[in-house]
């Protein structure tokens, strides 16, 4: 899985997330604010963090050269948040998310790891749309998105799911 890139910005490193990563990804899969804004997974164990990871990131990572990022703060090698680039089904373009640990949130992580991907989206990885979904009482989701220069265009929904989203789409 090595020969994958990883990115850096002034204060993290932005790395595909492998099997390795799978204690970080059962924490962070069942922080109250992933379970309420992103979805509870169902992740239950370290274990099943690591086939999620193997079944759920890694196929498509193969397949695009792209998927989940752990991100790592530079300055003590801590595993802060997740950030990726996702062909979600139901959804047109490439979809970016982010999710942080509740103590890294709020320090500008987010915006800086999110930038860099959508600026390696556009110009290494040839992605074209950018779209992203949040829910509508996510505000600080909304605000990061306008910062990110998307652009809210309307709502959707996932197959198998009620709620309504907010879409945010931006082209190159």
């Amino acid at each position: 899985m090595s020969h994958y890139k990883t990115f850096e910005t002034e204060r993290l490193v932005l790395k595909p997330t492998t099997e390795e990563d799978a204690k970080f990804v059962f924490e962070l899969f069942n922080t109250p604010k992933w379970i309420q804004n992103i979805g509870d997974r169902n992740i239950g164990s370290v274990e099943m963090a690591k086939e999620y990871i193997l079944n759920k990131m890694q196929p498509q990572l193969k397949r695009l050269g792209y998927s989940n990022y752990t991100i790592i703060r530079k300055i003590d090698q801590v595993k802060i948040g997740a950030c990726g680039l996702y062909d979600r089904e139901g959804l047109d373009g490439i979809d970016i998310g982010f999710a942080f640990l509740p103590e890294y949130e709020g320090k500008g992580y987010a915006f800086e790891a999110a930038h860099k991907l959508v600026t390696v989206a556009f110009n290494e990885f040839g992605i074209k749309t950018i779209s992203a979904i949040t829910a509508k009482n996510n505000v600080s989701s909304q605000r990061l998105l306008g910062k990110l220069g998307l652009e809210l265009t309307g709502t959707t929904k996932l197959p198998n799911d009620i709620s309504e989203l907010l879409l945010y789409k931006i082209e190159k």
